[in-house]
C-alpha cells in the first residue's frame, strides 16, 4: 500500500460542510478582488467559482446555478451591468441573489438601471445589495449570509 498521493487529502466533513454552506459565483475583472473575495468565502466554508467577465460569468451561472453572485459593475467587454440585466431577465436565474460590488457609486448604478428600464417592458429590480469597493470583509460576508438565508425561506 502506497502512502504517496498526488492530491492533498480533504476530510469528508470538510467536503460536506463546504458544499452545504452554498456556492458563490464571483465575477470581477480584477484578479486581486477575485482572490480576496474567494478566500473570504472559502475560509468560511463556501464553495467559490470565479470568472473575470460578464459573458463567462453568465455562462457559468447557467451551468452551476449558484446560491449567490458577487458581481462587479465595471468590467471590459460584457460588463457587470449587462450580466445583471441578463440574470434578471432569465427565468431560471432571476431569483439568485446578487451583491453588486463596484467602485462605481450606488447612485450612479441606480441611475443606469432607470435609464435601462425605460427601454424594457418589465423593469429590472434593484440589486439585492450594493457594496462599494474596497469591501469590508465582515460586511460582505454578513450580507452574503443574510441574502442566502432569505432565499431559503
Amino acid at each position: 500500500m502506497s502512502l504517496h498521493r498526488d492530491k492533498p487529502m480533504t476530510p469528508p466533513d470538510a467536503q460536506r460542510s463546504e458544499s452545504s454552506r452554498g456556492t458563490i459565483l464571483i465575477v470581477d475583472d480584477a484578479m486581486d478582488m477575485r482572490v480576496f473575495i474567494s478566500a473570504l468565502f472559502k475560509t468560511n466554508g463556501y464553495r467559490t467559482v470565479t470568472c473575470r467577465d460578464g459573458s463567462t460569468g453568465l455562462a457559468k451561472a447557467r451551468e452551476i446555478s449558484p446560491d449567490l453572485i458577487v458581481l462587479d459593475v465595471m468590467m471590459p467587454g460584457s460588463g457587470g451591468a449587462l450580466m445583471y440585466k441578463s440574470l434578471k431577465t432569465d427565468r431560471q436565474l432571476r431569483k439568485i441573489p446578487i451583491i453588486m460590488l463596484s467602485a462605481v457609486g450606488q447612485r450612479s448604478f441606480r441611475h443606469y438601471l432607470k435609464m435601462l428600464n425605460i427601454k424594457l417592458v418589465e423593469p429590472l429590480p434593484d440589486p439585492d445589495d450594493y457594496l462599494e469597493k474596497p469591501p469590508d470583509a465582515q460586511q460582505l460576508l454578513g450580507t452574503a449570509i443574510r441574502l442566502m438565508a432569505s432565499r431559503k425561506e
